[in-house]
């Protein structure tokens, strides 16, 4: 088959979008991600949380992703009663980055107030639905929500996955004594490796990826650490990437905007993993 003809057969079932778009669809579920790094025990780059979704999830089975998840109503709450807007996304992506990381591996990020001995206790309120709200304000505490560094926004809009509009931040990992542990609901594995060392593992067949991780890897493996990743960030816009498809080279290549701070902008069609 041509591969003019292939793209048409694309666009006419709607697998995903032939431009770039400015706004998300109306059905895109809010989500936050969050990209934790840490120093290495080595003298190599910095070392990143990675976690692997459980077999058994509808979007990204089996893969390797950030921790995150869904924007919660709570969420927003949350963000009014640390000076956001009422219904500031913003400020809601940034506590559901911190909440789902919490009930995801156990680790407090931007949660100076926890102890790790009580970190396992607030998890498991979490994880039983009791509202992050409701926690802070019985313990009193405040996030540290300026903490987080926003450095990209994602809402691919492939038919055969389901349609998240994704905030993502990066953050310093905190200290931690405490052995980290996935929720088992939702995922299988959780380790420790730098962006390089994933794409690596990924090459190999070690590990699955999905397109818009692995386009944020290869942006994280541009520098060594958190400090140096911070003032990448501050170099470009957030704005919202929705890959689309183009033909390059003769084949179909699902492609990003080129000034965005991604030194790989596109891959050939037939290798993407969507979702």
């Amino acid at each position: 088959m041509r591969r003019t003809a292939v793209i048409d057969i694309l666009m006419t079932d709607n697998n995903v979008q032939t431009h770039a778009s400015r706004t998300p669809p109306a059905s895109a579920i809010p989500a936050a991600t969050l990209v934790i790094m840490r120093r290495s025990d080595s003298e190599g780059p910095d070392e990143i949380l990675m976690v692997k979704r459980s077999n058994t999830m509808a979007f990204a089975a089996g893969a390797v992703v950030f921790p995150g998840g869904r924007i919660d109503p709570d969420d927003y709450l949350v963000a009014a009663q640390h000076g956001f807007a009422e219904g500031d996304v913003e400020g809601a992506a940034r506590v559901a980055a911190l909440r789902e990381t919490l009930e995801e591996t156990g680790l407090a990020v931007g949660w100076p107030t926890l102890a790790d001995t009580e970190a396992d206790e607030v998890r498991r309120a979490l994880l039983a639905e009791e509202r992050l709200s409701d926690i802070l304000s019985a313990r009193g505490d405040q996030l540290a929500l300026d903490a987080l560094v926003p450095f990209a926004r994602w809402c691919p809009n492939f038919k055969e996955a389901r349609t998240f509009d994704t905030r993502f931040f990066a953050v310093e990992a905190p200290p931690h004594g405490h052995e980290l542990t996935v929720e088992a609901a939702e995922h299988s594995h959780i380790f420790w490796a730098s962006a390089r060392a994933t794409l690596m593992m990924a090459d190999r067949g070690e590990v699955s990826i999905i397109f818009p991780t692995r386009r944020n890897l290869e942006r994280l493996a541009q520098v060594n650490d958190f400090a140096s990743f911070s003032f990448h960030a501050a170099d470009y816009p957030v704005e919202l990437v929705t890959p689309w498809i183009e033909e390059r080279g003769g084949e179909p290549h699902l492609c990003i905007p080129g000034h965005l701070g991604y030194p790989v902008t596109s891959e050939p069609f037939e290798r993407v993993r969507r979702g």
